[in-house]
């Protein structure tokens, strides 16, 4: 099992969360300062930035094998649109290995979102 951090449509009530089915949710959690949402459209991408003072807030699941190559397929990383790697969580997920999807490509002229995801 792995721990992920969503932060977008994979989120409970949001329309890709069907991809987290038969998953377990752990809790609600923010990013430690460093990272921005930006809007993509219909979705979300999240990127470093260390003017950030925020963060993001999302949620951590508890997923499978099986379901983490579907979200890896989901999130285009075959194509280099997001790539999965570790993130720093605020307490109580500080000392937790937790990864999430970084977007890759540029957040040149997309607008800002704050720190939810709101679909």
């Amino acid at each position: 099992m792995s721990l992920i951090f969503v932060y977008g449509t994979l989120k409970r009530g949001c329309r890709n969360h069907s991809f987290l089915s038969g998953q377990e949710f752990i809790g609600i959690a923010q990013t430690g300062p460093g990272f921005r949402l930006f809007s993509l459209g219909e979705h979300p991408g999240m990127v470093p930035d260390p003017k950030d003072a925020r963060g993001v807030v999302g949620e951590v699941w508890s997923v499978d094998e099986a379901c983490l190559a579907r979200l890896d397929v989901l999130e285009g990383l075959a194509e280099n649109i997001y790539e999965r790697k570790p993130v720093i969580l605020r307490p109580p997920f500080a000392a937790q290995t937790v990864e999430t999807y970084f977007f890759l490509q540029s957040v040149e002229g997309r607008p800002e979102v704050g720190p939810v995801w709101r679909e």
